[in-house]
């Protein structure tokens, strides 16, 4: 599986399917109108978190082969999906610690695949996770998980999601970047309360096979979009 963010919360994970070839799966485009210009993307499964411009830019990404006329497989609610031997599960959430009076909802996507399973936490804006959520999430390889702060989590309280939920692997996102017209949090104030100072610099991608997990404690990896 190779994963890459492409800034904000938008993601593109590429993943194999052995004889089948690769499937795309991206989360989360922007418009570019918040500062960042949107990479051509392609995807056969598409994932929104919610309606909100700066992540829910459809029309910005591709169908699964150029030309074709076939989009992606669209999913923008919670509920249990299983798309081309994917399993997506879709969990109720609030874009801010007011139960969303001042934001709205946000939907947390798990992802099952490569015998993995990968969390999209969205703008979540609760400064704590439910039971019923930690349930429903249950237990994670890879959490991608906002920093910056004022629109969602800051990273302190991200610091204390990733306790409750204790992924093999962090990847923290919607935070400040050059260009980025969103006056956001740097990366740095997650990277402190996470000890983890030193991959400030970031990689372009993330490559990982479920044998690489094996016994493996929280690790935080900063991506470069």
């Amino acid at each position: 599986m190779q994963i890459f963010w492409k800034g904000q919360a938008c993601f593109q994970i590429l993943t194999s399917r052995g004889k089948d070839g690769e499937l795309k799966i991206v989360v989360d485009p922007y418009e570019e109108s918040i500062g960042l210009k949107l990479p051509n993307l392609q995807a056969d499964i598409l994932l929104v978190t919610h309606n909100h411009f700066d992540h829910n830019n459809v029309k910005g990404v591709q169908g699964p082969s150029t030309g074709s006329g076939q989009g992606p497989f669209v999913i923008s609610n919670p509920g249990e999906y299983d798309v081309k031997g994917v399993f997506v599960q879709g969990i109720f959430s609030f874009h801010d610690d007011t139960q969303g009076k001042e934001r709205g909802l946000n939907t947390i996507y798990t992802i099952e695949v490569e015998d993995m399973k990968l969390c999209h936490l969205g703008d979540l804006g609760q400064k704590e996770l439910t039971a019923e959520q930690l349930n429903q999430i249950g237990d994670v390889d890879v959490l991608f998980v906002p920093v910056g702060g004022v629109y969602t989590i800051d990273g302190k309280e991200a610091s204390h999601i990733v306790s409750q939920l204790e992924p093999k692997i962090v990847i923290p996102m919607h935070y400040a970047l050059p260009k980025l017209k969103a006056k956001l949090a740097g990366v740095a104030e997650f990277l402190k309360p996470m000890g983890a100072l030193r991959q400030a610099q970031g990689e372009p991608k993330l490559l990982i096979k479920e044998r690489d997990l094996i016994n493996e404690e929280t690790r935080v990896v900063v991506l470069t979009p």
